[in-house]
């Protein structure tokens, strides 16, 4: 554990954002993370934790301590007729687990590979593609309260998962440091190749009965077509959240735009795509200094090449108007902007 100051945060955001932290420390387990967490309440700071920094826009420098969590580590806990038990690690990478998973053939979280970003970030927004969220494979979580210092643990319950959503967003935002996530992954595979272009990527990949490792191919192929690669150019994925509308606005928005894209809820509401109202507005491939937005999924924000925070936020902005004015929709940012 070593505290260093003003550390460039470039290499510590997928959006490749020049910002500095006035702290910044690492730590690989709890033993470590508490002394730090002694320090920010001695010196009153402002903490923030990052993983892999896959969902974050820095607009400005951060006066205060940065904390990268590198908690590794995955065990199996126990196992059942029908499930194991898995603790991994907050710090590892997410995609890394994935394969892990397909490597012991277990199944659930396929759907979601390549996914940027870490562990212990996944919970915290409910991660998802491809219709599976994170919430189908979690069993609980532990977490320290960065005030007390004490160790909680949380079950799926007590998480309050939602579409992108959690009480670590919501009640209980900036107030826990995740530092490992128990899995309920299954023996046998229940593939959901359903939703978006499965199917279709397996027909052309030339399966016809496909297990988890197919379907994570699949799954991988796709994204890499649509989504750009931050090694090259900076994004945080999809920047904003699909909105959730009454379906009678739905029926409505439907009459004036037939071809609008949407999707049946539980609850009888609609799921609208936001990167299709994007589009729609007329952003997509479309640039505003050198932030911009990703010319084959409309749902991401780019940086173009030396973009501050500020330019992409600003880009965010007139693309919320201009989805606002156009469908009446207003859309939420999925990013967490400092």
């Amino acid at each position: 554990m070593q505290l260093t100051e003003h550390v460039s945060l470039l290499s510590l955001n997928t959006f490749g954002i020049e910002a500095k932290a006035r702290y910044f420390a690492e730590f690989a387990s709890v033993a470590e993370l508490l002394p730090l967490l002694a320090i920010k309440k001695e010196r009153q700071l402002q903490l923030l934790v990052v993983g892999g920094g896959s969902n974050l826009l820095l607009t400005k420098d951060f006066d205060g301590l940065v904390l990268r969590n590198k908690i590794r580590g995955i065990d199996i806990l126990k196992a059942d007729d029908e499930f194991v038990y898995v603790r991994v690690g907050a710090g590892e990478v997410w995609h890394d687990f994935v394969r892990w998973c397909i490597d012991e053939n277990l199944a659930g979280l396929e759907n979601m590979s390549l996914i940027p970003g870490s562990v212990g970030a996944a919970p915290m927004q409910n991660i998802g593609a491809y219709g599976v969220e994170l919430k189908e494979v979690f069993d609980a979580l532990e977490a320290i309260h960065i005030e007390s210092g004490e160790m909680h643990r949380f079950n799926k319950e007590e998480c309050k998962f939602g579409y992108r959503e959690s009480i670590f967003k919501t009640s209980h935002k900036n107030q826990y440091v995740i530092t490992a996530v128990h899995f309920k992954v299954r023996k046998q595979a229940a593939l959901n190749t359903s939703y978006g272009a499965i199917e279709e990527e397996l027909r052309r990949m030339q399966i016809s009965n496909a297990g988890i490792k197919e379907v994570s191919d699949a799954v991988c192929n796709i994204r890499r077509s649509k989504l750009p690669d931050p090694l090259v150019t900076g994004n945080a994925g999809s920047f904003f959240k699909n909105p959730e509308v009454l379906k009678s606005f739905h029926d409505e928005l439907k009459l004036r735009y037939p071809e609008l894209v949407a999707y049946p809820l539980a609850n009888g509401n609609m799921k609208l795509a936001a990167g299709w109202l994007i589009e729609h507005c007329g952003w997509k491939g479309k640039a505003l200094g050198r932030a911009g937005v990703h010319s084959k999924q409309a749902l991401v924000l780019v940086n173009l090449g030396g973009a501050n925070g500020n330019e992409v936020l600003q880009l965010s902005l007139q693309v919320k108007a201009s989805v606002r004015e156009k469908f009446g929709v207003e859309l939420e940012t999925e990013v967490n902007i400092i």
